[in-house]
């Protein structure tokens, strides 16, 4: 399909979603590219999704038919001006960091600047705004400890928050699924450059036996605390396959694309897992469409 363009200029095209997402699954919707807030309205105006990174994300085979909203040219831009009013020689707040921001560029932008707190989300494979919706991180940080103020829009418009202002916790900002966040401000503690990459390498060692082969990340949540890939390596899944989709054999809770897979393989070892695991577990991954939904 040829771009088109809205009334307000936005790019729109029909696209197959395998191409923005990290697993490399997932059909084709219309796609709506958006580089302001009044072609985000416009967007807004039909049944749409939000797409950044595409990790933590398996799309049906058949796509979806609602619009998919990518943010873009200005929502794309970060501003890490230090605020002379919120700032002082130990914190700074940054200006505003748009949501369509890639995290790992960002984290890196910090470093070196010498902006610490937010390298307990190094190596995530996000834009800043999935990564706030769902407060990404790992054992060592998460998205809200470097967070000062973000921009939300919803179907009734626009409004800016703090993280008090919200009932946030474990891969939870508590932003309702029909809210996109924009852009944000960080508020970072000032560090020197070689201390906070050397966080950021610690950090990173926990990243070292994960599978590099096309997958969203984490299947499972750790339900109370116990580790979801021990349980599933314990039930003997480690390894197993439908299709080409695989349970890792370097992490039992990362399932990966060998090459050609579809959703319906990573559905059927979803299932499996969900099957044999004694212990109730939550997924992590966001399945488009929500099971049972059409």
């Amino acid at each position: 399909m040829t771009a088109l363009l809205s009334r307000t200029g936005a790019r729109v095209e029909r696209l197959p979603l395998s191409r923005f997402t990290t697993l490399g699954v997932g059909g084709e919707a219309e796609v709506w590219f958006v580089e302001s807030h009044e072609q985000l309205a416009e967007a807004m105006e039909q049944p749409y999704r939000i797409l950044g990174g595409g990790s933590n994300l398996v799309i049906a085979d058949e796509g979806v038919p609602e619009r998919v909203i990518r943010l873009s040219g200005p929502l794309a831009e970060r501003d890490l001006t230090p605020d002379p009013a919120l700032s002082d020689d130990t914190w700074v707040v940054t200006g505003w960091v748009g949501g369509g921001v890639p995290l790992p560029g960002l984290i890196r932008q910090l470093q070196k600047l010498g902006l610490s707190g937010l390298e307990g989300t190094v190596g995530i494979p996000a834009q800043v705004g999935g990564a706030v919706w769902m407060n990404a991180g790992t054992r060592y940080g998460e998205m809200f400890d470097g967070l000062h103020t973000l921009e939300i829009v919803t179907p009734e418009g626009t409004r800016q928050v703090t993280p008090d202002d919200l009932n946030w916790g474990y891969r939870d900002s508590g932003i309702p699924r029909n809210h996109i966040v924009t852009r944000v401000r960080l508020r970072l503690r000032r560090a020197a450059p070689e201390d906070v990459l050397a966080k950021m390498d610690f950090a990173d060692q926990a990243r070292k036996g994960q599978p590099k082969m096309k997958t969203p990340g984490c299947a499972f949540k750790n339900p109370g605390g116990v580790s979801a890939g021990k349980l599933i390596d314990e039930a003997g899944l480690k390894g197993s396959r439908v299709g080409n989709a695989l349970i890792a054999p370097e992490h039992a809770n990362f399932i990966v694309n060998l090459g050609g897979a579809s959703a319906a393989d990573v559905h059927a070892l979803l299932a499996l897992i969900r099957d044999r695991v004694p212990v109730p577990m939550e997924l992590e991954y966001e399945l488009w469409p929500a099971p049972g939904n059409a």
